[in-house]
């Protein structure tokens, strides 16, 4: 009964709490983390390359990190291709301290603490703040091997030009300096002290916090 024993398999990876997915080339997205050659891997950039010819594919270049050896990998793939998301335990941490080498957090379930040499984290700290919520820790064969930030952040405007009254709805932008030193582009209308809603997938700005 072949069926039968599909449906076993299946059950049996639900009563483990796992159960392999994969993501199209066109559904990866910075910050996922795909399993490729065997280990987890973050995805920091992509690049797509349009087809030249009728018929041909569209062609998915990815920068990625591996989380486990920390090396850059690259990845490329065609329009119908996938990979698998990677299988790991997430455990939500928090921002304790930075000191000069590391960045540390504190396990909010069992109170582990975990640190991140600064340069393995050094986009990732662009986001952070002590009061920061949804941080998780990824664990990977029972060692932390990377962090996994919440989709948006909000973050306080701490330089930029003078707000510029009437220009609520022109397109015209400015750099401002966010509290972590993150330098983003916004609507020329805001002022210095507003808070701002960021993606940390693009490190681009989404809206007033």
């Amino acid at each position: 009964m072949p069926h039968f024993s599909a449906f076993l398999r299946l059950l049996a990876a639900l009563r483990i709490g796992w159960v392999c997915t994969t993501m199209l080339a066109k559904d990866i997205k910075n910050g996922a983390i795909l399993n490729y050659e065997d280990a987890p891997c973050m995805i920091e950039s992509i690049s797509v390359q349009s087809p030249s010819a009728r018929g041909a594919a569209t062609i998915y270049k990815y920068r990625a990190r591996n989380l486990v050896t920390k090396q850059k990998v690259d990845i490329v793939l065609r329009g119908g291709e996938s990979l698998e998301e990677a299988d790991f335990q997430r455990r939500p941490i928090k921002l304790m301290y930075s000191d000069a080498t590391h960045t540390h957090f504190l396990d909010q379930q069992d109170y582990n603490q975990y640190a991140f040499p600064l340069e393995d984290i050094a986009y990732e700290n662009q986001f952070l703040t002590e009061d920061l919520e949804g941080v998780q820790a990824l664990i990977y064969n029972d060692e932390c091997v990377g962090l996994q930030l919440p989709v948006t952040v909000e973050l306080k405007v701490t330089q930029c030009d003078p707000g510029v009254r009437g220009n609520s709805a022109t397109s015209r932008t400015k750099p401002a300096t966010l509290e972590t030193g993150l330098v983003v582009q916004v609507p020329e209308y805001l002022s210095q002290g507003e808070t701002v809603k960021v993606d940390t997938r693009t490190a681009s700005y989404l809206s007033r916090g």
